[in-house]
Protein backbone atom coordinates (compact mmCIF):
# COMPACT_ATOMS: atom_id res chain seq x y z
CA UNK A 1 0.00 0.00 0.00
CA UNK A 2 0.99 3.20 -0.84
CA UNK A 3 1.86 5.67 1.53
CA UNK A 4 1.17 9.01 -0.65
CA UNK A 5 -2.19 10.64 -1.04
CA UNK A 6 -2.57 13.39 -3.33
CA UNK A 7 0.54 15.10 -5.33
CA UNK A 8 3.34 15.72 -2.72
CA UNK A 9 1.14 15.32 0.32
CA UNK A 10 2.17 11.99 3.09
CA UNK A 11 -0.22 10.11 5.07
CA UNK A 12 1.31 9.51 8.80
CA UNK A 13 2.23 5.95 9.64
CA UNK A 14 0.47 4.23 12.68
CA UNK A 15 3.73 5.31 15.01
CA UNK A 16 3.91 8.88 13.84
CA UNK A 17 -0.49 8.53 13.73
CA UNK A 18 0.07 7.73 17.64
CA UNK A 19 2.99 10.21 18.98
CA UNK A 20 0.61 12.66 16.95
CA UNK A 21 -2.60 12.16 18.96
CA UNK A 22 -0.18 12.05 22.20
CA UNK A 23 1.20 15.49 21.37
CA UNK A 24 -2.55 16.57 20.68
CA UNK A 25 -3.92 15.54 24.07
CA UNK A 26 -1.14 17.14 25.95
CA UNK A 27 -2.15 20.37 24.70
CA UNK A 28 -4.00 22.38 27.03
CA UNK A 29 -5.41 26.03 26.01
CA UNK A 30 -4.29 28.89 26.76
CA UNK A 31 -6.67 31.44 29.19
CA UNK A 32 -8.28 34.28 28.12
CA UNK A 33 -5.26 36.00 30.05
CA UNK A 34 -2.70 34.40 28.58
CA UNK A 35 -4.05 34.79 24.79
CA UNK A 36 -2.68 37.73 22.30
CA UNK A 37 -4.16 40.84 21.54
CA UNK A 38 -5.58 39.64 18.47
CA UNK A 39 -7.18 42.71 17.75
CA UNK A 40 -3.88 44.68 17.90
CA UNK A 41 -1.90 42.28 15.80
CA UNK A 42 -1.70 43.14 11.98
CA UNK A 43 -2.00 40.47 9.16
CA UNK A 44 -0.24 40.40 6.30
CA UNK A 45 -1.57 43.42 3.43
CA UNK A 46 -2.24 39.74 1.23
CA UNK A 47 -4.05 37.83 4.10
CA UNK A 48 -6.02 40.55 4.93
CA UNK A 49 -8.80 40.59 2.86
CA UNK A 50 -8.55 36.86 1.99
CA UNK A 51 -9.15 35.66 5.68
CA UNK A 52 -11.25 36.25 8.36
CA UNK A 53 -10.06 35.71 11.96
CA UNK A 54 -12.76 33.13 13.93
CA UNK A 55 -11.46 34.25 17.14
CA UNK A 56 -11.71 37.57 17.66
CA UNK A 57 -15.31 39.46 17.56
CA UNK A 58 -15.55 42.06 15.23
CA UNK A 59 -14.78 45.19 16.64
CA UNK A 60 -17.42 48.31 16.62
CA UNK A 61 -16.90 51.05 14.78
CA UNK A 62 -15.72 54.00 16.56
CA UNK A 63 -18.13 56.85 17.11
CA UNK A 64 -17.57 59.80 14.19
CA UNK A 65 -14.66 62.33 15.50
CA UNK A 66 -13.16 59.44 18.19
CA UNK A 67 -9.78 58.76 17.16
CA UNK A 68 -8.85 55.31 16.42
CA UNK A 69 -6.00 53.66 18.59
CA UNK A 70 -4.76 51.64 15.65
CA UNK A 71 -1.53 53.32 15.87
CA UNK A 72 0.43 54.40 12.68
CA UNK A 73 -0.96 53.92 9.45
CA UNK A 74 0.93 51.10 7.18
CA UNK A 75 4.35 51.84 5.34
CA UNK A 76 3.68 53.47 2.08
CA UNK A 77 7.02 53.26 -0.96
CA UNK A 78 8.43 56.65 -1.73
CA UNK A 79 6.45 56.48 -5.20
CA UNK A 80 8.86 56.10 -8.56
CA UNK A 81 9.31 59.93 -9.29
CA UNK A 82 10.80 60.96 -5.84
CA UNK A 83 12.91 57.77 -5.97
CA UNK A 84 13.94 58.97 -9.21
CA UNK A 85 14.29 62.50 -8.74
CA UNK A 86 16.37 61.71 -5.03
CA UNK A 87 19.13 59.15 -7.76
CA UNK A 88 19.36 61.75 -10.17
CA UNK A 89 20.02 64.57 -7.76
CA UNK A 90 16.85 66.24 -8.39
CA UNK A 91 15.30 66.52 -4.93
CA UNK A 92 17.94 66.81 -1.75
CA UNK A 93 18.43 64.55 0.85
CA UNK A 94 17.84 66.32 4.36
CA UNK A 95 19.68 64.45 6.60
CA UNK A 96 22.17 61.38 6.52
CA UNK A 97 23.73 58.79 8.77
CA UNK A 98 26.13 56.03 8.13
CA UNK A 99 25.74 52.99 10.77
CA UNK A 100 29.00 51.42 9.34
CA UNK A 101 31.05 49.71 11.83
CA UNK A 102 28.13 50.09 14.50
CA UNK A 103 27.03 47.11 16.97
CA UNK A 104 23.66 46.08 16.31
CA UNK A 105 22.13 47.57 19.65
CA UNK A 106 24.48 50.46 19.28
CA UNK A 107 23.45 51.16 15.76
CA UNK A 108 19.45 50.31 16.57
CA UNK A 109 19.68 53.57 18.99
CA UNK A 110 21.67 55.62 17.05
CA UNK A 111 19.25 55.29 14.34
CA UNK A 112 15.72 55.90 15.98
CA UNK A 113 17.97 59.09 17.92
CA UNK A 114 18.98 60.19 14.38
CA UNK A 115 15.65 59.80 13.23
CA UNK A 116 14.07 61.67 16.25
CA UNK A 117 16.33 64.82 15.84
CA UNK A 118 15.92 64.61 12.14
CA UNK A 119 11.69 64.77 12.24
CA UNK A 120 12.26 67.77 14.74
CA UNK A 121 14.25 69.43 12.54
CA UNK A 122 11.44 69.16 10.02
CA UNK A 123 13.91 66.75 7.36
CA UNK A 124 11.18 64.91 5.03
CA UNK A 125 13.96 62.55 3.12
CA UNK A 126 16.53 60.92 5.02
CA UNK A 127 19.50 58.90 3.73
CA UNK A 128 20.45 55.92 6.27
CA UNK A 129 23.91 54.15 5.24
CA UNK A 130 23.77 50.57 6.25
CA UNK A 131 26.73 49.19 4.52
CA UNK A 132 26.28 45.82 2.14
CA UNK A 133 28.45 44.09 4.62
CA UNK A 134 31.71 42.36 4.64
CA UNK A 135 32.42 39.38 2.75
CA UNK A 136 33.88 36.75 4.16
CA UNK A 137 35.39 33.19 3.55
CA UNK A 138 33.07 31.52 6.45
CA UNK A 139 30.14 30.08 4.98
CA UNK A 140 28.04 30.43 8.28
CA UNK A 141 28.77 34.20 9.25
CA UNK A 142 26.35 36.61 8.22
CA UNK A 143 26.68 38.92 5.57
CA UNK A 144 25.22 42.56 5.98
CA UNK A 145 23.96 42.01 9.89
CA UNK A 146 22.87 45.95 9.78
CA UNK A 147 21.44 45.91 5.72
CA UNK A 148 19.08 43.34 6.94
CA UNK A 149 18.41 45.11 10.50
CA UNK A 150 17.50 47.88 9.24
CA UNK A 151 14.62 47.29 7.61
CA UNK A 152 13.35 44.92 10.28
CA UNK A 153 13.40 47.90 12.55
CA UNK A 154 12.22 50.78 10.48
CA UNK A 155 9.25 48.14 10.65
CA UNK A 156 8.73 48.35 14.41
CA UNK A 157 6.29 51.02 16.07
CA UNK A 158 9.12 53.28 18.02
CA UNK A 159 9.96 53.84 14.26
CA UNK A 160 6.64 53.95 12.54
CA UNK A 161 5.96 56.57 14.30
CA UNK A 162 8.30 58.79 12.77
CA UNK A 163 8.47 57.92 8.95
CA UNK A 164 5.47 57.28 6.39
CA UNK A 165 7.82 54.88 4.67
CA UNK A 166 11.59 53.32 3.22
CA UNK A 167 13.17 52.00 0.18
CA UNK A 168 16.41 50.92 -0.78
CA UNK A 169 18.82 54.19 -2.09
CA UNK A 170 19.97 54.39 -5.95
CA UNK A 171 23.18 53.19 -6.62
CA UNK A 172 24.60 56.61 -6.78
CA UNK A 173 23.78 56.62 -2.68
CA UNK A 174 24.66 52.70 -1.64
CA UNK A 175 22.31 50.84 -3.62
CA UNK A 176 21.86 47.93 -1.40
CA UNK A 177 23.63 49.45 1.23
CA UNK A 178 21.62 52.32 2.36
CA UNK A 179 17.76 52.96 2.65
CA UNK A 180 16.00 56.34 1.59
CA UNK A 181 13.35 57.12 4.35
CA UNK A 182 10.27 59.52 4.61
CA UNK A 183 9.71 61.17 7.67
CA UNK A 184 6.19 62.00 9.06
CA UNK A 185 5.28 65.68 10.03
CA UNK A 186 5.67 66.49 13.64
CA UNK A 187 2.45 66.35 15.26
Amino acid sequence: MSNQRGRGRRLLDDEERELWSGVTRSLKPLRRADRPDLDRLEPKPAAKAATKNPVSPPSAPSPAGAPSKAGPPPLAPLGRRLKQRLGRGRHAIDARIDLHGMTQARAHDALLGFLRRAQSADARIVLVITGKGAVSGDAFSARGVLRRQAPLWLRLPPFRELIVGFEPAHSGHGGEGALYVRLRRKR
